[in-house]
């Protein structure tokens, strides 16, 4: 059991140290979805 409970505390200081890096991955695809989007509100309809 006391390996159990160190192994969970140790994937939640994972996860803390890098809740940063995850952060970040999440703007990044955020904003290239959003440009992607507004991209694609810029060109006319051709069809």
């Amino acid at each position: 059991m006391q390996t159990i409970n160190a192994g969970a505390r140790g994937v939640g200081l994972l996860i803390l140290l890098n809740a940063d890096r995850l952060l970040f991955a999440g703007a990044l695809v955020t904003a290239l979805i959003m440009s992607s989007y507004l991209g694609w509100l810029a060109v006319p309809a051709t069809f």
